[in-house]
């Protein structure tokens, strides 16, 4: 099996954090440790330079880009993993794009994901036109990222612009709205390679029933998600494991399977809310993320390159809540075995 065909198949992929030392330094031995934990778990791929890597990485002034995606690629060539997935983001003008995609080639990234981000002064005509020079260089994997973050809405009749550019192998959907989800589905219904498209949940708000939906399509066929890239999942990720292999499992007619990640939606979107700082628009999210992970060993502190990005007040009190009422959601042990090994 290729990476390509893993992610076709459905997998885990984390939307990996950016390891930062306490001068704000790349922590390189944290940053390898993060690639390691992932493939332990039993994720399918990493994606890297993403809005959990910080988008910051993008400016040319940090000098951080090519040695991230490098660390990343690395650890996955030392794994001998030979079929996980290297996901590298790209933003920016078109130039940009186009450029870091060229970069993530020549490290041996497999696709790129595509985020709005830096792109706002483009019409939707000239946002896929960005896509189609992107989707050159290397596979491309559509965005819809939610706009509190840094995306912006993109209706139905984009995404089935989206869905006609031949090298198009996936959209992850994470605008973190009902509606906005279903306008990018019907919108993908309306183009013949609807069925070639691999659809990934970033909903990190609604992963368990994004897992579990389907939409019907014309003549008994349907589309449905098949994995998730998410924030949520560079965490606690041999749970998330679990979770798709449950869900997938469910969706066979197995009634154990479908209860577990039923008794999982709502404690998962609970502690999603806490993490990821909903009560305020999202701003603590990365340093939410960076909290989970520096309580397991993995990270060091909660250094963002910005300085504004830091929890927001009273968010540490409800990721305690969370992290104290949901212990089966949490990976814990399973760190703490490898942890040792994954920093060496």
């Amino acid at each position: 099996m290729s990476a390509l065909d893993r992610f076709a198949a459905g997998t885990v992929i984390p939307a990996q954090p950016l390891a930062l030392t306490e001068n704000l330094d790349l922590d390189e031995r944290r940053q390898r440790a993060l690639s390691r934990y992932y493939l332990a778990a039993g994720a399918g791929g990493i994606a890297v330079g993403v809005h959990s890597t910080q988008f910051g990485i993008h400016f040319e002034h940090n000098h951080l880009l090519k040695p991230v995606l490098s660390l990343a690629a690395d650890v996955v060539k030392e794994s001998g993993d030979e079929d996980a997935v290297l996901v590298a983001g790209a933003c920016g003008p078109t130039e940009q794009a186009v450029a870091e995609t060229q970069l993530a080639a020549e490290l041996g990234y497999d696709a790129v994901l595509l985020a709005p981000y830096g792109a706002g002064d483009l019409d939707l005509d000239q946002l896929l036109e960005r896509a189609r020079a992107v989707s050159e260089v290397l596979p491309l994997i559509g965005f819809y990222l939610q706009p509190s973050v840094g995306g912006r809405p993109l209706p139905r009749r984009f995404w089935t612009g989206m869905a006609e550019i031949e090298n198009l192998v996936g959209i992850k959907i994470a605008p973190f709205d009902r509606y906005a989800t279903l306008d990018v589905l019907t919108g993908i219904a309306e183009s013949d390679r609807a069925l070639d498209i691999a659809l990934y949940t970033g909903n990190d708000d609604h992963i368990a029933g994004d897992l579990l939906m389907n939409f019907p399509l014309p003549g008994g066929r349907r589309l449905e998600f098949i994995g998730g890239l998410l924030g949520q999942w560079s965490l606690w990720t041999a749970e998330a494991v679990k979770l798709l292999e449950d869900s997938k499992l469910a969706k066979a007619g197995d009634t154990e399977a479908l209860n577990r990640v039923l008794a999982v939606d709502g404690p998962l979107t609970d502690a999603n809310a806490a993490i990821f700082d909903a009560a305020n628009q999202f701003h603590g999210c990365l340093p939410g993320i960076h909290e989970i992970l520096r309580r397991q060993g993995l990270l060091q502190g909660l250094w963002c390159l910005e300085p504004g990005e830091v929890l927001s007040p009273g968010q540490l009190e409800e990721i305690d809540r969370i992290w104290a009422a949901y212990p089966q959601l949490r990976d814990d042990a399973f760190v703490a075995e490898h942890l040792d090994t994954w920093l060496a």
